[in-house]
């Protein structure tokens, strides 16, 4: 006898990836919960969006590669359906011009520029773009000169850089805004709970137990379906659970998932200052510029194994704009707009964990590490069953503690 409620999928997790897996199985007419305390508000808040597959290429991580690379090819599509979903496309922005989906999520294509501040880091970089090449990605060297013509505002004192023309980047927080006015659009339940454990029946997972609501507040956790009476405020049920928790995610189940802390900076001026991503190397050490749209412009990241550590500290503030300032010296101007931690969910191969675990019922889209936002439309794809080749670099099973 199946449960109450078990041709529900609930996605355990309120950031991009949760979100989107949610809104595409909502679109193929899939009844769909999302259960997340505060969606929209962790590591992908603190995201700065880059949807850089080559630019971020490392020697040892060909697999991600691939994936990357796969995944910003449907980001075009996935960035118009959603913002036509989420109504974005008939909105004023303000300005008395209507928004499209790249306007309405701040999803731009110019680009990656990195760069080499001193000349250990060029030959860094020169190595790297080697790499590249031997890859066949589509790179550029650049001397520091054709660097600066490309971005003027950059210091005298870069030595060259690299151009990755294919490159992305999307503003997360506008991205999770769209997903959630799409998923309600869609009337996809959204709770607003913290889930604590797995519920087990038949020896398959049946639902998540949820933490206890505040009394008064108790009644926002009581749902109602079409297809079944109201669920007890202390659990959600249904035929599958898929956890795309992110960092959170080993708390609910045994994967080798870890948080990565991850400080970051946004600045503010009247224009943009840059045109483009920019990345760079600074005595050996990574830092990056992303601009927005509307002058916005966020600096990050540091990777700190720090646990469940999300204090903004100033040491990570200043290593951060210390770096920043001798790239582009002009961000030392700039308004402070907001400083953030998030957590990044790490695993042991920084590739993500997507699809069934082995368990009945249960499956995950979680550790994604530093691509979660690049890698939704494919996680998407894979749990829908659309994506199989690439699938298998992303199975839970190659962990041998996952069954």
């Amino acid at each position: 006898m199946p449960a109450k409620g078990a041709h529900v999928d609930v996605i355990v997790g309120g950031g991009v990836v949760g979100l989107s897996v949610a809104w595409r199985m909502a679109r193929e007419g899939r009844p769909v919960t999302v259960v997340d305390p505060a969606p929209g508000k962790g590591a992908s808040y603190a995201a700065a969006g880059m949807l850089a597959p080559v630019s971020e290429v490392t020697y040892t991580e060909g697999p991600l590669l691939r994936l990357g690379v796969a995944s910003l090819r449907r980001w075009p599509a996935f960035a118009a359906e959603l913002a036509a979903d989420a109504g974005f496309n008939d909105e004023d922005d303000g300005t008395g011009l209507v928004t499209g989906p790249m306007r309405a999520l701040d999803l731009r294509a110019d680009g990656t520029l990195d760069v080499a501040f001193g000349a250990d880091d060029l030959a860094a970089l020169g190595e790297l773009a080697a790499y590249m090449e031997k890859l066949g990605l589509p790179v550029e060297r650049l001397t520091g000169r054709e660097c600066r013509r490309l971005e003027p505002m950059l210091a005298p004192s870069v030595r060259g850089g690299l151009l990755a023309p294919g490159d992305a980047w999307v503003d997360p927080r506008r991205v999770t805004a769209a997903l959630l006015a799409a998923l309600e659009r869609l009337g996809v339940p959204v709770v607003r709970a913290r889930a604590t454990g797995l519920l087990y029946e038949g020896g398959r997972v049946a639902g998540v137990r949820l933490a206890p609501p505040p009394s008064e507040h108790a009644h926002e956790h009581e749902r109602r379906h079409e297809h079944g009476p109201a669920e007890p405020p202390g659990e959600v049920r249904g035929e599958r659970v898929v956890v795309a928790a992110g960092a959170w995610s080993s708390e609910l189940a045994e994967v080798p998932v870890r948080p990565i802390k991850g400080q970051i900076m946004r600045l503010r001026s009247p224009r943009p200052l840059l045109t483009r991503c920019v990345r760079g190397l600074v005595h050996g050490s990574s830092v990056y510029l992303v601009p927005r749209g509307d002058g916005e412009l966020v600096v990050g990241a540091t990777q700190e194994e720090m646990g469940f550590d999300t204090k903004v500290t100033a040491g990570g503030l200043y290593e951060l704009l210390r770096d920043a300032r001798e790239l582009v010296p002009g961000v030392t101007e700039l308004e402070v707009a907001d400083v953030v931690a998030g957590l990044r969910p790490g695993t042991p191969d920084n590739l993500p964990l997507i699809g069934p675990s082995g368990t009945p019922g249960l499956a995950y889209a979680t550790g994604h590490h530093r691509g979660g936002v690049l890698l939704a439309p494919l996680t998407t794809a894979i749990l829908l069953g659309e994506e199989s080749e690439l699938a298998a670099l992303c199975t839970p099973g190659r962990f041998r503690e996952i069954s």
